[in-house]
């Protein structure tokens, strides 16, 4: 079955608790989930789309397009053509403009390091609904906590924040394969091409994570689902 999506952003009309979010863009059938922090780290919030308005953006699209995940970008005006990818963030807000409400259960003011969990925490069911709902076949975490984050709650994997060592390395997870991506400001020679060749083998192989539910019908047709 496949969704049919009126705009490549926010297709599944999302409504975050933030004034200025930066929402889902992508294929809602994509076979690829591009998936960074939030827009205070990986941009967006000129432009509307997740991974723009950074010094880094150009060489990350460019990595992007070169691995066959994107057609044609322009990360100036904001176009973007990515049949087969979504990209979204963890948080869709920037943590300091959503409200949270700053005490705990007892009362006690929050410090920052738990509101901005609480912000996480808050936003997390909005990426999760966009997750499973386009359930692409791989994930590509970009940075540390969006690694830590998808191997911790999408895998048996531990979750290790060494993204330097786990860069453009496929892991395995639990229905999903998994392509760590190294903070994009921190590239250094040689990382995008080592991203560019991983994304090409991995599109010259079968990396459709799909089971076949043929043997429960009758006849002998095979039946893929995600």
């Amino acid at each position: 079955m496949e969704y049919v999506a009126e705009s490549r952003r926010n297709p599944f009309d999302l409504n975050p608790p933030c004034e200025q979010p930066v929402l889902g863009y992508g294929d809602v059938n994509a076979h690829f989930h591009v998936i960074g922090d939030h827009p205070g780290v990986h941009g967006g919030t000129e432009t509307g789309v997740p991974f723009t308005g950074r010094p880094w953006s150009t060489p990350f699209f460019d990595a992007l397009e070169r691995g066959g995940l994107v057609q044609e970008f322009d990360t100036e005006n904001s176009t973007l053509d990515c049949p087969e990818t979504f990209f979204s963030y963890l948080s869709m807000c920037a943590p300091e403009t959503v409200e949270t409400a700053g005490e705990d259960s007892d009362g006690d003011e929050l410090a920052d390091g738990d509101e901005l969990a609480g912000v996480y925490a808050r936003l997390e069911p909005y990426f999760d609904a966009e997750l499973r709902a386009i359930t692409a076949h791989v994930l590509l975490p970009v940075g540390p906590r969006a690694t830590e984050h998808v191997l911790a709650t999408y895998t048996s994997l531990p979750a290790d924040r060494d993204t330097e060592r786990q860069h453009a390395r496929l892991l395995s997870g639990s229905g999903w394969l998994v392509l760590p991506i190294a903070e994009p400001a921190d590239w250094t020679n040689g990382d995008a091409d080592q991203l560019v060749e991983r994304l090409q083998d991995l599109r010259e192989r079968d990396y459709r994570q799909q089971s076949d539910l043929g043997r429960f019908i009758p006849g002998e047709e095979p039946y893929l689902v995600r």
